[in-house]
């Protein structure tokens, strides 16, 4: 490690199969946390290039336990975190309306990190308990519409990092990967970023695998459409710019997307949000949100249509059906 250290402290970078060697080798705590913190520190002072992601993504793919879908298209919908919005738990709510609206979901995610709570926080608060059996997972899927691959559980290599990853307790390259390493390798992708530099980078890998997806980013930051200023969209058509007026809503504030200083207020936005008593300024981002990811598995979907949809999922409890299903779930 100390010669890879030196290479990227003289400002060099790594290519794809050496980014994948020593991910490996981190993953399988052949490394010290001092110089595991090093390295993830190195990737917070400079950008990570695309061969970098793709070797560290293709090493956690190679290191994971699958799931299996059965031959059930899926999508997976996520955020990388690490926007330091403090928001409420968006992509995790829009997973259920996705999950509401027919389309099955497999969410990948995690404890939050750099946030209160990240969507395996949220899940665990209502009791549900995490699993990779895979014939739970497919009867969730089946019953619920959507199954939560609670991340640590895949990915058994990562129990070497997750204490670096604690204490450091900022946005590292893992944020950056969790979306690119689900573990079911679903056919459709909806994930949102905290930059535009990395939005391109998910977009480039993404046309890659062939594989239907749309990366999103709040030009003021936030790792999803936030309807607080113009969001960047990449998909497999090329870049595109969207508004609020787009999908028939205002403009919103920072302030009405604010998601507590705890899991419990966390979860009440949550339950709240579920439950249709919502503001409006919740329920329509997560409604955006949630048309983007129905155009992302049926692109001939128009928006009207997409929102139309994602609103009856909301607002006709269907995401809560779903929601109930899956934390309900007794194997």
């Amino acid at each position: 490690m100390k010669e890879i250290l030196n290479h990227l402290f003289e400002h060099k970078t790594l290519d794809k199969a050496t980014a994948r060697e020593v991910f490996i080798n981190l993953a399988q705590g052949q490394y010290n946390n001092s110089q595991m913190a090093a390295f993830m520190t190195v990737f917070l002072m400079r950008s990570i290039t695309v061969e970098e992601l793709g070797g560290f993504r293709d090493a956690m793919l190679e290191l994971c336990i699958p799931f299996d879908t059965q031959g059930m298209p899926a999508i997976d919908v996520c955020g990388t975190g690490g926007d330091a919005k403090d928001t409420f738990n968006i992509s995790t709510l829009v997973s259920f309306v996705v999950a509401g609206a027919g389309v099955k979901v497999v969410k990948h995610g995690n404890y939050g990190v750099s946030s209160v709570s990240g969507s395996s926080n949220m899940l665990e608060y209502f009791g549900y308990r995490f699993t990779n059996n895979q014939d739970d997972l497919l009867r969730m899927l089946d019953s619920a519409n959507i199954a939560f691959l609670h991340a640590p559980m895949f990915h058994p290599a990562m129990k070497n990092v997750a204490p670096v990853r604690r204490e450091l307790g900022v946005k590292t390259f893992f944020n950056m990967l969790g979306p690119m390493v689900n573990p079911a390798f679903p056919d459709y992708q909806f994930v949102g970023v905290f930059s535009l530099e990395l939005a391109r980078k998910y977009g480039y890998l993404y046309q890659q695998t062939g594989k239907k997806f749309a990366v999103v980013h709040s030009l003021d930051g936030y790792d999803e459409i936030s309807l607080t200023s113009p969001c960047k969209v990449i998909d497999a058509q090329g870049e595109r710019v969207v508004q609020a007026q787009d999908f028939g809503f205002s403009a919103k504030t920072q302030e009405s997307l604010y998601g507590g200083k705890t899991v419990e207020e966390a979860a009440k936005i949550f339950t709240e949000i579920l439950e249709g008593r919502g503001t409006q300024a919740q329920n329509e981002v997560v409604i955006a949100n949630a048309a983007m990811g129905l155009r992302t598995v049926n692109p001939a979907l128009s928006v009207a249509d997409a929102v139309a949809q994602a609103t009856d999922s909301l607002m006709g409890k269907k995401a809560l059906h779903s929601f109930k299903k899956l934390v309900n779930y007794q194997s």
